[in-house]
C-alpha cells in the first residue's frame, strides 16, 4: 500500500454534527479504490506483518450459568 502517505503532522478536529462532503468524495472513487483504502486503514490499526500467514486465533470457554 505504498501509494498512500500518512502525514501525522496534520490533524483536523471537527464536530460529529458538521456537514462534510466525505460521502461525495468516496462515491467518486471506484469500488476497488475504496477496498484498497479500507485495507490500508486495517493495516494501520492492526499492524501488518507480511511474514505472518494468518491472524492468531484463540478459543475460550466461558461458563455464564449462575450456580
Amino acid at each position: 500500500m505504498s501509494k498512500y502517505n500518512l502525514n501525522k503532522k496534520i490533524i483536523s478536529v471537527v464536530s460529529l454534527n458538521s456537514e462534510q462532503n466525505d460521502k461525495e468524495y468516496w462515491l467518486s472513487k471506484t469500488p476497488i479504490e475504496r477496498l484498497e483504502f479500507i485495507e490500508y486503514l486495517r493495516q494501520i490499526n492492526y499492524g501488518y506483518n507480511p511474514s505472518t500467514s494468518r491472524l492468531q486465533r484463540f478459543f475460550e470457554v466461558v461458563d455464564v450459568s449462575q450456580k
